[in-house]
């Protein structure tokens, strides 16, 4: 039975991944420290036997027994709410972090594939993005914090690949949706959905002409299974090049949830990316991988878990107000 160590495997993209590894037969360890990450997420792997969840922080020295071959760096804060909250945590865990990965496998000689993000190139003056693009990133910005991690990342991993010969391999993701995403985390979708459950008015960041293009989780999953498993060293973008605007996916997510909100306009913040669309050529040529979930499936999807999620939240705070 193959080993996979999972870092952020208590997050929304880390817990799927723990879920498709566990499914494809492997012994999968999840690494969280929970300062943004979910135990709810994994709490249904804790009766396997080939499940085993690490509460620990990345920055600091891993220690995993046994053999390993293969590790997702996953463990980072990847919401704005997040990052500007936590900067220091956020630089951390993108050098320390993958510092402490990358030495890990080349003692265990396992496979390494990190997470990096579209946030890589910044506001960008190419669109769409493709991977030759090298961006145009504020390092000094309150997006720094995290556009320069993953940056530093992404040089820390090809550097003990080219020097080291660990075999590693890079992600770019995209915006990405789906169950366990936390309507609190800022980002546009479950901020958008969070304002629709709680009757609120929907807030547009700028006048709503900036793009952004939603790709659902087990659509991503696949990709990076695909890339984990591929010769490719290079990075790869995993994304949905179906662009729209914000302002026409708050008409979305209106029609969705059936409510009459109106949409309310602020100041766009600093360095906040006015296009994000994927160009996926090298993924659908290397990977031969596409999103295949339509955006209106993905979205009623997910508008379904928020929605059980806010009784399940209202529930727990009756109760514990009954104490």
């Amino acid at each position: 039975m193959k080993r996979i160590l999972i870092t952020g495997g208590a997050g929304f993209l880390g817990s799927h991944l723990c879920d498709r590894f566990i499914k494809e037969g492997y012994h999968v360890i999840a690494m969280d420290n929970l300062i943004t990450g979910d135990l709810r997420n994994i709490e249904h792997l804790f009766k396997l036997e080939n499940f085993e969840f690490y509460h620990h922080d990345v920055s600091k020295f891993i220690h995993v027994p046994g053999e390993l071959d293969y590790i997702l760096h996953f463990a980072s804060p990847a919401s704005p709410i997040d990052y500007l909250k936590i900067p220091i945590q956020t630089l951390k865990v993108g050098s320390l972090g993958i510092h402490n990965c990358l030495g890990l496998a080349r003692v265990k000689k396992a496979r390494v594939l990190i997470a990096s993000t579209s946030e890589v190139y910044g506001d960008p003056l190419v669109h769409p993005q493709t991977e030759d693009y090298w961006g145009n990133v504020n390092p000094v910005g309150p997006r720094g914090v995290y556009d320069e991690a993953k940056r530093f990342q992404e040089a820390m991993t090809m550097a003990y690949h080219t020097y080291h010969g660990v075999e590693t391999r890079i992600v770019r993701i995209f915006n990405t949706y789906g169950p366990r995403m936390r309507l609190n985390d800022g980002r546009v979708l479950p901020a958008f959905i969070g304002q629709a459950l709680r009757g609120e008015d929907l807030t547009i960041f700028g006048d709503g002409s900036q793009t952004r293009s939603f790709c659902y989780v087990d659509d991503l999953v696949e990709g990076i299974y695909r890339l984990l498993h591929s010769d490719y060293a290079q990075p790869v973008n995993i994304g949905n090049p179906n662009e729209i605007t914000i302002a026409d996916f708050a008409e979305e997510i209106i029609k969705l949830t059936g409510t009459d909100q109106k949409v309310i306009y602020k100041d766009l913040p600093k360095d906040d990316p006015k296009q994000r669309k994927p160009d996926i050529t090298r993924a659908k040529e290397i990977l031969k991988w596409e999103p295949k979930v339509d955006r209106a499936e993905g979205l009623k999807t997910t508008y379904a878990y928020f929605k059980e999620f806010s009784k399940e939240r209202l529930y727990d705070e009756a109760k514990h107000r009954e104490f």
